[in-house]
């Protein structure tokens, strides 16, 4: 007896539907192992990255892997200093968007003064207070300041709170070889490898290098044209 799917044999519907099979297939696995999108639910990178934004991930940059797998098919570059990645946090696999601070043979540390590396100490001057206003409003009733953040990494906006948190302060430590040290842009705010530890190079996904779309939580996923394509390197 021949398979039925509805009114129509297994052989009809693969006749009719293959072509679209194979897009959709061949589709699922440029995603997986090219180009993808993220969608950003939390402020851990504010003010770069904001709630809502669906970030492009280019996954080639750091080395082909196998769809769907965190095999490496070609080596790629390595990630560096300041670039912001996707990847798959060390502790529970979630994928997470923060900024390379630290790579291999670094020694990272961050005193009253703010980030050290190497022993170098960033400079820091007001940022772009007009950033402000694109944060959501609790964010924004928490009086957050900008600050731009230059010398031991590319120039790039940062946000502070009032109120400092917990990990505000953190004495050198050395990021061993095959591993490195994150940080969200949002100091005060943010799960990175202050909390979950190195990041190994397997685990990094991709370069987020631009936000594709944009969707406001706060005023029914409104679209924020004003965002589409904007580069988060600026």
């Amino acid at each position: 007896m021949a398979l039925r799917i509805g009114s129509k044999s297994a052989r009809e519907w693969w006749r009719e539907y293959r072509g679209t099979t194979f897009f959709l297939f061949g589709m699922l696995m440029f995603r997986s192992a090219w180009a993808d999108w993220v969608t950003v639910p939390t402020g851990s990178m504010n003010p770069t990255i904001i709630e809502g934004d669906r970030v492009l991930v280019d996954k080639h940059v750091y080395g082909l892997r196998l769809p769907w797998t965190l095999v490496r098919l070609t080596d790629g570059r390595d990630p560096q200093r300041g670039e912001i990645v996707v990847f798959d946090s060390p502790v529970d696999g979630i994928s997470l968007v923060k900024r390379v601070i630290g790579v291999p043979g670094d020694t990272i540390a961050l005193d009253e003064a703010g980030l050290v590396i190497n022993g170098a100490h960033a400079r820091y001057e007001g940022g772009d207070v007009a950033l402000l206003n694109g944060l959501l409003a609790q964010t924004q009733a928490r009086q957050p300041m900008v600050f731009r953040e230059e010398g031991v990494v590319p120039a790039h906006d940062i946000l502070r709170m009032p109120f400092g948190s917990p990990h505000e302060l953190m004495r050198p430590i050395v990021v061993p070889e095959g591993m490195y040290f994150m940080l969200g842009d949002n100091r005060d705010n943010s799960a990175d490898s202050r909390y979950i530890g190195f990041v190994p190079r397997r685990n990094i996904v991709g370069r987020a290098s631009r936000v594709a779309m944009s969707f406001d939580p706060e005023h029914y996923y409104e679209p924020r044209g004003r965002r589409f394509f904007e580069p988060l390197d600026r």
